[in-house]
């Protein structure tokens, strides 16, 4: 006998997100709460080594969240009043803020429907037909790989920097390189729900020295030193300069440690989410009622998006999450499209289908949870609720196989 898709048991509930953390990670905090030293010191400088020898970047900059490093990559290149910098609308709000941080304005771009980033050819068409564009912002949407090479390309045409907004996508590959080490800079998120986790946090690569040491002054208060060394180096002057003005995006020490055990988990990590997206891929591939989301061999799967097809059930894509709900299964929605926000509605007068392939894909999607202390169980259960409420409101005659 099946189980019921309805649960009213709060302790049922599998929620959206959940982080992968034990006690290697407590121990970690507790060392550092002990230490005497609780802000950025040894801790965030360690982990700043480890990630650049995990993705071969050639620096990286601990930083307090990944739009903290998204506003200080841009500030380093110096973008700023009147420039504009093409990104794409369906992403989080934080990849297009931090370009009006600067009184720069975001060239927002429609997306590829199949993979959800952003599209190259409609990217060059915009970027031609229009004029102080200075920078590509791409976003690898879930951990799914924009197409680098056609971007990269269409940067080297137009003499334009490249930030990788790569909060999605630890600890993948594309050809070579790591995922966020491909362009000029490249930015990391360690929020909670990602694919490893500080709680926040955020991590900035780069190649290029000088950038590299823009954003180190620039994430502390436009301080010509480290600060810290004035407090535990008994030689250290206290004599400092301040030779900008800077921003406080420094990462703690505490949730520097979490993150130095989370990076030794990173590919423990994949490989379940991996796992995860493949059972999923195989529970679904015969429901035509769903359309399934790209899978690249290289995907970091930080989400599972999946869409429905209108035309095939009596119910909309809110009223199948109302459902998902009741059967106590979390969702949630990425994204909805930022130029029908009220803000960028009314600053750049957008309209809805402005956008129209992000906006077909805001009205028929909803992520399902995957992450690494996902149970096989609580897979099943997701399994057999998305599966049970389509059979219900299939709109022909014939249930869903």
């Amino acid at each position: 006998m099946s189980r019921s898709t309805d649960s009213n048991n709060p302790a049922d509930f599998i929620p959206f997100a959940r982080p992968s953390v034990g006690r290697e990670e407590e121990k970690a905090v507790l060392e550092v709460l002990r230490s005497g030293w609780l802000t950025t010191a040894g801790q965030a400088q360690a982990f700043e080594r480890e990630f650049a020898e995990l993705t071969g970047a050639a620096h990286a900059l601990a930083v307090n969240s990944a739009t903290a490093g998204l506003h200080l990559a841009l500030e380093a290149l110096g973008i700023g009043p009147g420039d504009r910098v093409v990104t794409t609308p369906y992403t989080f709000t934080a990849t297009a803020e931090v370009i009006r941080y600067l009184q720069a304005d975001p060239l927002f771009v429609d997306i590829d429907e199949r993979t959800l980033t952003i599209d190259p050819e409609k990217t060059e068409s915009a970027i031609a037909a229009s004029s102080a564009v200075k920078a590509l912002l791409p976003v690898h949407m879930g951990g799914h790989p924009c197409d680098m090479e056609a971007l990269a390309q269409i940067a080297r045409s137009y003499s334009l920097s490249v930030v990788e907004d790569a909060a999605h996508a630890l600890p993948v590959r594309y050809g070579d390189s790591f995922l966020g080490c491909i362009g000029d800079v490249g930015v990391f998120s360690f929020y909670a729900t990602k694919t490893i986790t500080t709680g926040e946090g955020g991590m900035v690569t780069t190649s290029d020295p000088e950038i590299a040491a823009r954003i180190s002054v620039m994430r502390l208060h436009g301080i010509d030193r480290e600060v810290w060394k004035r407090y535990t180096d008994s030689k250290a002057s206290w004599k400092y300069d301040v030779v900008a003005a800077g921003f406080k995006y420094n990462l703690p020490d505490m949730a520097a440690a979490v993150g130095r055990v989370q990076l030794r988990r990173a590919y423990e990590f994949l490989e379940r989410r991996r796992v995860i997206a493949e059972r999923y891929l195989e529970a679904f591939r015969d429901l035509d009622f769903l359309q399934l989301p790209s899978a690249p061999d290289q995907h970091a799967w930080h989400l599972f998006i999946l869409r429905i097809k209108p035309e095939k059930l009596t119910i909309n894509r809110d009223e199948f999450i109302n459902r998902l709900q009741a059967a106590g299964i979390g969702t949630s929605v990425h994204y909805i499209p930022l130029h029908i926000m009220s803000y960028y509605a009314r600053s750049y007068g957008f309209a809805p289908e402005d956008f129209p392939v992000s906006m077909r894909v805001y009205r028929t999607t909803f992520s399902i949870p995957i992450y690494p202390d996902l149970t096989d169980s609580e897979v099943e259960r997701v399994i057999e609720a998305v599966r049970s409420i389509g059979a219900r409101h299939y709109r022909r005659s014939s249930s869903a196989r």
